[in-house]
Parts: structure tokens; sequence; C-alpha cells
């Protein structure tokens, strides 16, 4: 038997199946747990170790020094190893479960956790139970790579582990599905559902023995003991108003504090220090019992406090937040969002009391606490689940119920979507609703895929001259057409049909060409026209406004909408990212007529694009603007990463040398960027370039595209002609020119523009002709 048969029998036995689903759920939820523990201890220690030394020593002088030591650390760690790792987490799984270019893997949890236990330590106001999530999930993705599955497969398996990683940070197992379900994924199928309802019953599982719990709920429970009764009922109502009024003022601060942060153009280390510093001199200036962010919580729940120390813990807690999660330390917003529910929930508990007598203050706080979440994360039955998980008290039920839905509803209502949707914005990613395949089909309409260049033929045309250009193009049917208006088609088939029947070379086509074709309207969508290609069995179809030929669509054009769909890069989708960053750039007297941009990148291919570059400036008498970009995170701005130029510049410095004997005007700039394709249009637009000369490897993976993402999007969107060469073996090479040009379809593609070889130049070579 050959090693190709055993490998293919090998991966067919390891393709995703319900017994093989259900033991990596179980696995990634050992594992989420395991990570997650770790993550209580670790944090929880240096915590210890911080409250304890500023006891020892001066407070003013060590939670500073720590929280600016221990920031720049832990923020360190993140930009050097895993810039996802940034922040919660959640925002980061929640792109990626929604087929976002999102790194998670076992590098970025690792990063994760350790940053994250460094960050907590510093004394910053932020939660440990954010990252369990990314860390969950990215140990699910890293598991996931190791058997070949298929894409749906790893998401419902990032969805299972970032579950297990919150149920086992609240030892809460419902709370991880409910979030699931919510938030990130949004599905209710069976295998999705199955598989996170495991991996968070055995994360809550472990996190409850290993924490020190055990795995009886007491229902009635001595540490909490709440009330209700129907009057309080307006009380539950107010407290749910005011916990979404304040929900929307605190996510609405995040914001805030983030793009505050980002105006400094201060590094991440930085940043996190900053943070450090600036909230170890605020707790420092607190009572000691501030210190501890969990004892603080327990002491307002079970009433060892008064109104006045509550309203200065939810103020300080309010401030200390936006300050440490502005920062992108990696912690996150649930345990804040409890802390300050729990206060807010008090002050009212206290207020109904002074004016009812009855009623207590520890079930306003514990409502509150949920209702505080469900305004912040905008997930009202993951609150209410949480909470009631956390105290098993059915009593609480109702009034999580009220305040919950109600705070939801305020703040949704004053600051609407999702909190972790506005973080993704930030970073330039937008996540639209997912929608199937059929939609797709009912959305888009002909003239939004169809091809506008079309090549025709003239029904004049002689048989032999149309036999001619199906032998020059890879087109399998052209459309006919007389004074601009159709009149028909011809195709391979047609050809094939008259082969036999002997007819003159010099007949015209309007003879043998399919009369009256099947035509669409622009406004046709593409489940029409899909109709229209399987009912005549046919592989394109023209556009028609009324008589005049406006494009041609074809399978391949359906077949790459869709793959643009599930791509995430439709146009209604996708990324919006921020603007490229000068960070070098020369300048030469501007005396050309015009201006040739040409992107480098490999210096192996550098030299002969250089010397085309050169030869066509020459010849037009045009200057060169010679860019190279380097791109970074979408986690990180553009204006703010450090980036190391000398192999850049290096590069540069040739084009320089090589100008000099040209004697042509060359400018140089370095943009950093998300996406090169941004980079490369910004400076199409801001420089006013005439032509751009670019490089291609002369194949693409990427589904869906023609010549790749960067390629593909230039062409679309240049406003310059477009040289596109492919260096072959030696010198050869194929030009692409004219904008917005398609190729490559299996059915009818539009002009490509002209293909010639060139030779390699040098300065005493003459012109070349014009293009």
């Amino acid at each position: 038997m050959s090693l190709a048969v055993l490998t293919q029998r090998f991966r067919r036995f390891w393709q995703p199946r319900r017994g093989l689903a259900i033991a990596e759920a179980c696995l990634i939820g050992i594992v989420a747990a395991l990570s997650a523990v770790f993550l209580k201890f670790g944090s929880g220690w240096l915590g210890t170790w911080r409250v304890h030394t500023s006891h020892v020593f001066p407070a003013w002088f060590v939670l500073p020094a720590v929280g600016v030591t221990f920031g720049f650390i832990a923020g360190f760690l993140v930009e050097r190893l895993a810039p996802e790792a940034s922040g919660s987490g959640i925002p980061q799984v929640k792109a990626s479960l929604a087929n976002v270019p999102m790194n998670l893997s076992w590098r970025v949890a690792g990063v994760k956790l350790i940053s994250a236990i460094i960050a907590l330590g510093s004394g910053i106001t932020l939660g440990r139970q954010g990252p369990t999530v990314q860390l969950g999930a990215g140990l699910a993705a890293g598991m996931s790579r190791l058997v070949p599955t298929s894409p749906d497969h790893r998401r419902q398996m990032i969805a299972a582990g970032a579950g297990a990683g919150l149920a086992a940070a609240f030892n809460a197992p419902l709370a991880g599905v409910f979030f699931i379900v919510e938030e990130l994924l949004q599905d209710l199928s069976g295998m999705t559902l199955g598989t996170a309802i495991i991996a968070s019953f055995i994360g809550g599982v472990i996190s409850r023995l290993l924490g020190g719990g055990n795995l009886t709920l007491n229902l009635q429970s001595s540490t909490y003991f709440s009330t209700f009764s129907i009057p309080e009922i307006p009380f539950f109502l107010l407290l749910g108003v005011l916990a979404g009024l304040l929900g929307a003022l605190f996510n609405s601060g995040l914001i805030a504090s983030i793009k505050f942060y980002r105006s400094l153009h201060i590094s991440l280390p930085l940043r996190v220090a900053l943070a450090g510093l600036v909230s170890g001199i605020i707790m420092a200036m607190l009572p000691a019992y501030f210190r501890d962010n969990t004892g603080l919580r327990e002491q307002i729940i079970t009433g060892n406090a008064n109104a006045s120390w509550a309203a200065i813990a939810f103020i300080a807690q309010f401030i200390l937040t936006l300050i440490a999660f502005g920062s992108g330390a990696p912690g996150g917003l649930f345990a804040p969002s409890l802390i300050l529910g729990s206060t807010l929930g008090y002050l009212v508990g206290v207020g109904e009391f002074h004016l009812l007598g009855g009623g207590s203050p520890t079930t306003y706080a514990l409502a509150g606490m949920g209702g505080f979440f469900s305004a912040v994360s905008k997930v009202p039955i993951t609150a209410i689940v949480i909470v009631f998980e956390m105290t098993t008290d059915f009593n609480l039920v109702l009034p999580l119920m009220i305040v919950s839905v109600t705070s939801y509803l305020v703040a949704d209502k004053v600051v609407p979507g999702s909190l972790y949707d506005k973080l993704l914005l930030i970073n330039g990613i937008i996540i639209n609703k997912q929608v199937s395949s059929e939609g797709i089909l009912t959305q888009l309409t002909a003239k939004q895929v169809m091809q506008e260049r079309v090549e025709t033929l003239e029904a004049e045309t002689t048989l032999e001259e149309a036999m001619q250009a199906f032998a020059r193009s890879h087109h399998r049917g052209f459309p006919v057409v007389e004074e601009g208006k159709l009149v028909g088609i011809v195709t391979q088939s047609d050809l094939l049909k008259i082969s036999d029947r002997n007819l003159a070379n010099d007949i015209p086509l309007r003879e043998i060409m399919t009369s009256s074709p099947v035509t669409v309207s622009p406004t046709h969508n593409l489940s029409n026209v899909l109709y229209l290609l399987d009912r005549y069995k046919i592989s394109r179809l023209p556009v028609l406004q009324g008589r005049k030929l406006i494009g041609i669509i074809t399978r391949a054009d359906i077949i790459r909408a869709e793959a643009n769909h599930l791509n995430c890069t439709n146009a209604s989708s996708g990324s919006q990212l921020e603007p490229s960053y000068i960070v070098y750039q020369t300048r030469s007297p501007s005396i050309g007529r015009g201006k040739l941009l040409i992107p480098i990148a490999n210096p192996e291919t550098a030299a002969t694009l250089l010397e085309m570059a050169f030869a066509i400036a020459r010849d037009r008498h045009y200057e060169i603007e010679c860019i190279q970009v380097m791109l970074v995170s979408r986690h990180s701005s553009p204006s703010e990463t450090t980036v190391r130029t000398a192999k850049s510049r290096r590069l540069l410095r040739q084009a320089e040398v090589m100008a000099k004997k040209w004697e042509i005007p060359l400018h140089t700039q370095i943009r950093v960027a998300h996406d090169a394709a941004q980079a490369i249009l910004e400076t199409i637009n801001e420089q006013h370039i005439d032509i751009l000369l670019m490089g291609w490897k002369g194949n693409t993976s990427t589904p869906g595209k023609i010549f790749g993402n960067v390629v593909d999007t230039l062409i679309k969107q240049a406003t310059c002609d477009l040289m596109l060469v492919k260096l072959a073996a030696g010198v050869e090479t194929r030009e692409h020119g004219g904008q917005g040009g398609h190729g490559g379809h299996g059915g009818h593609g539009g002009q490509g523009g002209r293909l010639g070889k060139i030779s390699p130049l040098s300065p005493p070579s003459p012109p070349l002709s014009h293009p």
C-alpha cells in the first residue's frame, strides 16, 4: 500500500465526526480550566504580595513602582510576542469566529496567560475573566490545528474553548454556554451547543475542584441573604435605569480612553506602564481595603459597608478601570463591571431601606451586579445566569431579570451596539451579521458582480476571423454586436456544430450566431441569474441596459462573489483600516510630466522592476515614486508602532543609485500600514500617480482571487493605469495594462491588457515604446 493511500486514509479517519468533536471538547475543557486556575492563583499571588508589600513599605512608593514596572513588562511581552493578546481578548475571539483573519494560537494563549498575571498583579483595575475567554479560545485553536478539520469544526472548537474559559473563571458552566450563544457565535446548532456544554461543564467542574470549591450547589446560601417583595419593583426598575445610563457612560468612557492613549503616540509598554503608575498613585491615596478588588466586592455584597464608602468605591473603580483598559493592558471588564454594579445596587438598596424600611441592600447589590454587567456587555441572559450561578439563590432570579433586562434596554437605547464590536471598529474591523449563501444571491445584483469590460465581435466578422479570435483568447464565447447593440452570441459550441457543414470561411457571423440570446438586466439578482444559467445550460449571460450591452456575467463571477462573502472580503463587510503612516521619505526635484509608482519588496526582483520603471520614465519624461510598505498587526496603530527601517532603506538606496545612473528624479518613502493595497492606494491619491508598476509572483492561493488580495484590490480601485509584471524564468515577463481589467475566469473574462516580452534594460538601452 502506497504512502499516499495511507495518508488519505489517515485524513479520512480524522475527519470531524461527532465522537472526535466530543473528545476534543472534553480535552479543551480540561486544558482551559487548568489555565484559568493557573491565571487565578498566579495573579492572586502577585496581588497578595503587592498588598502585603504596601503595608511593610510606604504605599505611596510601592504601589506606583510596582504598577509602572509590572505594567511595562506586561506591555513589552504583548507587543513583542503577540500583539493580539492586548486588551480583554473577547473582541479578538469574536472576530476570529466571524471569519476575520485573526491569530489565535498557543503562542497567543501563552503570552496572554503570562502577561495577564503580571498586569493584574501590578494592581491595575481589570479582571481575569475576559483573558480566560481568549486563553481558552487560543488553546482550542492550537489543538484544532493538530488534525485536519473543516473551518466550521474549528470555529466550534474555538467557541467551546472560549466558553470553557469563562465557565472556569466564574465557576459557572451555564454562563459559558450562554455567552457563546448570546455574544460570540450566535449559533444554536446541535454540534455547537453540544461541544460548548461539554467543554463548559468540564471547565466549571475542574475549576471548582482545584479552586477549593465543590460540586454541591447550596440553594440556601448562608453567605448571602436576599429578599424580594412587590413594593420593591419600582426600586429595581430604578436600579435598572441607573445601571443602563451609567453602563452606557462607562462604555463611552472606555472608547474615549483608548483614543486618548493612542493620541499620545507612545508604545504599548509605555501605555500600560503609565496606566500602572497612575493607578498606583490613586490607589495609594485611597484606604487600604481598596487594594483588594475581590475583597471589596465581597464586603459590599455581605453588607459590611456604608453608603459613603460604597459611593467612593464606585467612583474610584469607574475611573481606575477607564485608566487601565484604555492602555491596552491584558485584562477584562467582567470583574470591574460586577464591582461597579454591586456598589451601585448597594446605594439604591440603602436608599430603599431608608424610604420603606424593608428590603435588603444585599439583594440590590447582587441585582446591580447583573444589571451593570448586562449594560456593559449587552448580554442580559449571561448576566442573569452568571450571578445566579455565583449565588445559587432562587429568590434573586426575579430581581435579576428586572434589573438586567431594564439596564440592557436603556443602555442599548443610549449607546446602541455591542462594546466588543466598537472595540473591533477602532482597529478597523467590522463584523456584520452572517448572511447565508442564499441571502447573498438575493441581495447582490448582476450589475454589482458583472464584468464591465467585454470583448465583442461585430456581426459582419467572418467565420475565419472569429475562429482566429477564439484561438487567441481563453474565452468560450463572444457577444455579437451591431452598431453597439447586442444582436446575438457565438460560442465554441456553435463553431463545432458547423465544422462538418463545409461552410465558406468568409460567411459573416450573423448567419451562424445564436440570435436573440438569453440576457439579464442590471437589476436582476444573482438568484435569478443562476436560475437562467441552469435553466438554459449556459455559462454566461449578457447584461443589457435597454438594448445596450453593458457587461457580462458568468458562473465564475457568482462563485467569486460567494467566496468573497465567505472570506469577509466583500464590499459590505470586512475592515476599515487606519491610514498608513510615513516613517521615512526622500524627495527629488519635481521636473517630470507625470509620475510612475513602483512598490518594491523582494530584493531579488527589485533591480529588474526598477530598470523597467526607469526605461518607461525616461521614455515619457516621468518621475518615479518608490515605496516600501511595512505591515503591522491590526491591533497596533501604524502611527504608534515601532518599526526597524534599516533593511527597507538599504533597498531604497539601491533604487537611488540606479536613479542617478539614469538621471531620473526619484522619490522614496517607507509606509507603515495594516494593508499593503491600502498604503499603495493612499500613495496614488496623495502623489497623483499616473502609472503603477507592480511585480507578481505568478500564482495565488487566496480563494476567490485572480492575482491575490493586493493586486485584485488595486485593479478594482486604483485611479491610474496599472502594469502588472510577472517575472518568469530569467527575464521574460508579462504585462497587464489598463485599470479595472479582469481575466482568468472560466467563462468570459474582461480585457486584461496587452501581453509582451520585456528584456533586461540598462541605461544605454533605447527607450521603450509607449505601452
